[in-house]
């Protein structure tokens, strides 16, 4: 299966060309694209990741995305972008959320793990996972804290605390939070998971896809009330 992946949820995004099955994963191409530019660079970026390969657009089976949370203007332009190519080309869709990629990436099988991403204003996102054996992760709940309301109330049942932020990191450490710093995932490990999900049937519908944003936007939590 051949497929392009797409990272635009924060302020360094990506692009992966890749092939593989269940058993074997080959990364052909990753692109890094600049946060503020999404939608001037993704399509002139992902014909010219296929060109290099010598590959036609119509030649990819698949498409993956990330369906959030993070930037508001990044996931709206990539989902656009990705669910156009969809519909055009008439491929089938894969949405990955990136609090799923960190618990699928770097949590442990068996086990709960807990995802931890920047959400900026003194708050994270947290995505709490079931991480299975069989390369896939069952969601308990995904919500978004105050960083030092989270680290007040303990760890208790949250399993392993993973975050490839910094600043979190350093914030839950300060409050002996015991939280390992992972590396970020980029649109290669997205697109692992996405190719999973679509050989074993766990496609998105594109009439329904929607952005996961967690939190509302700036627009509806300072819109003047309706009377």
């Amino acid at each position: 299966m051949l497929i392009v992946a797409v990272d635009t949820s924060g302020r360094k995004g990506s692009i992966a060309v890749c092939r593989g099955d269940l058993e074997h994963f080959e990364l052909l191409q990753l692109t890094s694209l600049e946060g503020g530019t999404y939608s001037a660079q993704l399509m002139p970026r992902i014909a010219e990741a296929l060109q290099q390969n010598k590959l036609d657009k119509t030649q990819v089976d698949a498409f993956v995305v990330v369906s959030g949370p993070g930037s508001f203007t990044g996931l709206r332009v990539g989902l656009a972008t990705v669910k156009g190519l969809c519909e055009v080309l008439h491929k089938p869709l894969a949405t990955v959320s990136m609090l799923e990629a960190v618990a699928l990436v770097h949590g442990r099988p068996e086990q709960t793990s807990t995802s931890l991403l920047d959400a900026g204003r003194g708050e994270i996102y947290v995505g709490e996972y079931r991480v299975l054996s069989a390369g896939d992760a069952h969601v308990v709940q995904e919500y978004i804290a105050k960083l030092d309301a989270f680290a007040a109330e303990g760890t208790s049942n949250r399993g392993h605390l993973l975050t490839p932020d910094s600043k979190v990191a350093e914030a839950l450490g300060a409050a002996n939070i015991n939280v390992s710093l992972v590396p970020a995932i980029h649109a290669d490990g997205v697109g692992r998971i996405g190719m999973r999900k679509l050989i074993t049937g766990e496609s998105t519908d594109l009439a329904t896809i929607d952005v996961n944003y967690i939190r509302r936007s700036d627009a509806e939590l300072f819109a003047a009330p309706k009377h």
